[in-house]
């Protein structure tokens, strides 16, 4: 009987993992979406057999930590940002930081350009970098040190938002991200929320906003570095 059940709870859940994938924005050749979803019904079969419901922890809630995991485990096996966009994006937090320096103030993106001798364009293959680096590892992009696993819908406020408890942030962090996201203009926080609350994809989003697919990634990164230094300031 729970062999059957289990199966069962598997064609269930296929579209909530289907639904996963397609947020996921991985440039990687080496895995195609039918690939990423092979890989996201093993993270729902592992989530299905260790979901432990005394925790009162909504499933879906824990099986997106599972079988996104479970993509992005398999991925940075394989997955490699160019020694040549690293080195852009190391180029872009010294000149960012010379220039406040200087200036005793935060750095414009004409000012950062002018310092590092780049175009908007260059600029913004950047901002790309971070949203990719994101997608592969969230929590490494905006803190410095190594810890849990780091979702941003745990802490944007949205009343229709699943309660992830205790399962992904310790308290000084959850607060400090929590305060930089206040911090953000109301059209950041819009993209924030239909990104990691909503869940939109990239194409949703950018159909909403009006705006291309590409400009959608490059302002999900300018975000991303904004809440990096914010979070910086909040934890010092």
């Amino acid at each position: 009987m729970y062999e059957i059940d289990y199966e069962q709870e598997i064609v269930k859940y296929l579209p909530f993992v289907e639904r996963v994938v397609n947020r996921i924005d991985i440039k990687n050749r080496e895995y195609d979406k039918d690939d990423l979803f092979n890989i996201g019904v093993i993270g729902l079969m592992d989530a299905l057999k260790k979901f432990d419901v005394t925790k009162k922890v909504p499933f879906e809630s824990y099986a997106y930590i599972r079988i996104r995991g479970a993509i992005i485990d398999e991925v940075r096996k394989t997955s490699r940002v160019s020694r040549t966009r690293m080195t852009n994006l190391e180029a872009f937090y010294r000149g960012k930081e010379a220039v406040e320096k200087r200036k005793m103030a935060a750095a414009t993106d004409q000012e950062i350009c002018e310092e590092l001798g780049i175009t908007d364009k260059q600029l913004s293959k950047i901002h790309e970098t971070v949203h990719y680096l994101a997608n592969i590892s969230l929590e490494d992009t905006i803190f410095n040190n190594q810890g849990e696993v780091l979702e941003l819908k745990d802490v944007i406020e949205d009343d229709q938002m699943l309660p992830f408890d205790d399962l992904l942030l310790d308290e000084e962090r959850k607060g400090a991200l929590n305060c930089a996201v206040k911090q953000l203009a109301e059209r950041e926080q819009i993209i924030l929320n239909l990104y990691y609350v909503e869940e939109l994809t990239l194409k949703e989003i950018a159909e909403i906003l009006d705006i291309s697919i590409p400009r959608v990634s490059q302002l999900h990164g300018k975000i991303l570095l904004k809440l990096k230094e914010l979070i910086e300031g909040e934890l010092e």
